[in-house]
Formats: C-alpha cells, structure tokens, sequence
C-alpha cells in the first residue's frame, strides 16, 4: 500500500517537473527531469506490482523488476546533477560510471535476484554515496538548499536499509517503505531546484 501511495505521487510529481522543465528550463534540464521522473515512478510501480501480485511465477518475475528498478533509480538521480548541475567532465564521468555501474546490476539482478542480498544492499548504498569523489564541483555547483535535500534523501535511503534487513522486526518492511518515500520526496524536491535554477 505505501508504495501504491508512492506510484500515485510519482505519477502526478514526475508530470509537474518535466512540464515545468519543458516550460522554464533548457533541453538538459528535461532530459535530466524525464529520466529522474521515469526512473521514479518505475520503482513504484514495479514495488507495487510485486507486493499486489500474488501469483508465485509472476510474483518471481516482479521481484526481478523490482530490485532491477532500484539500480535504474539510483542513474535515474544522479542524472539531473550530471546533465545540469555538473556537466564538464566531472559530469560527464559521473554519468557514465553510475549508468554502467547501473546496467550491470541490471544485468546482475536478472540472474540472481533473492541471492547476495546484503551485497547488494552495500552496492546500491555504495552507488549512492558515489557522488562524494564530485563533492568539491558538487559544492560548487549546487547551492545549499539544493545540496541539503539531496544528502537527506541519501541519508533517509541509507538508513531504511536498516529495516529492509530486519525482516522479522514488526512493520520493518512498511518502515523500508517509509524511508524510501522519505528518500524519494528528498530528492524529488532537489531534482526540482535543479530544474528551475
């Protein structure tokens, strides 16, 4: 149900931010806002596919999705920053290194999915934090306003994982979704400053 919510406002949040990167902002701007707002409402989407569905080969299937939408995600924000934010070559370098980090865990997930699940929880955490080896352009770049929401999604995201591994604990899982959530609105709101600088 929490990521049903989230589909519902990645929907409604990813159409006002590339309409308002298609009214007030250049062609980087919006390839930058069309790819985080795709990435976004794919990961909800496929969350909530997967916890709906209860039909056991589908539900595999949608699991593969699922995990497969987190690496897509993690690009899919790191975008915007690379595009417009940095661009030049720290852009550049960033962009293609999260991208191809991205695929192959794309490609790592279609084959073992449901396995090495605490490595690759430290893989999606340790894409995320990537972006500390651009900190110093990333300063220079990003005002604090637009820094500062960026951080606190990567915190809440980080932190979530927490209970993402805590199966047995009592709502953990709902409490996951609820620092995804927080993660997501985090970054939406950064994305959004990126967009109308």
């Amino acid at each position: 149900m929490t990521h049903g919510v989230g589909a519902a406002a990645a929907l409604a949040g990813g159409s006002v931010l590339i309409t308002l990167a298609a009214l007030y902002g250049d062609g980087w701007q919006l390839a930058g806002a069309i790819v985080f707002g795709a990435c976004l409402l794919l990961l909800y989407l496929a969350s909530t596919l997967y916890h709906a569905i209860q039909h056991p080969v589908l539900k595999g299937r949608l699991q593969v999705f699922d995990h497969c939408a987190i690496y897509l995600l993690i690009a899919g924000t790191y975008t915007p920053y690379t595009l417009v934010g940095l661009r030049g070559p720290w852009g550049w370098t960033l962009f293609a290194a999260i991208w191809t980090l991205a695929l192959a865990g794309v490609v790592f997930k279609l084959f073992h999915t449901g396995r090495f699940e605490r490595l690759s929880t430290l893989l999606y955490i340790a894409m995320g934090w990537l972006v500390l080896i651009a900190i110093r352009p990333l300063l220079a770049a990003l005002d604090g306003w637009t820094l500062g929401w960026l951080l606190a999604g990567g915190l809440c995201y980080t932190l979530g994982t927490v209970f993402y591994h805590r199966p047995r604990m009592r709502y953990g899982h709902a409490v996951w979704h609820l620092f995804v959530i927080g993660g997501s609105v985090c970054h939406y709101v950064s994305v959004l400053a990126q967009v109308l600088r």
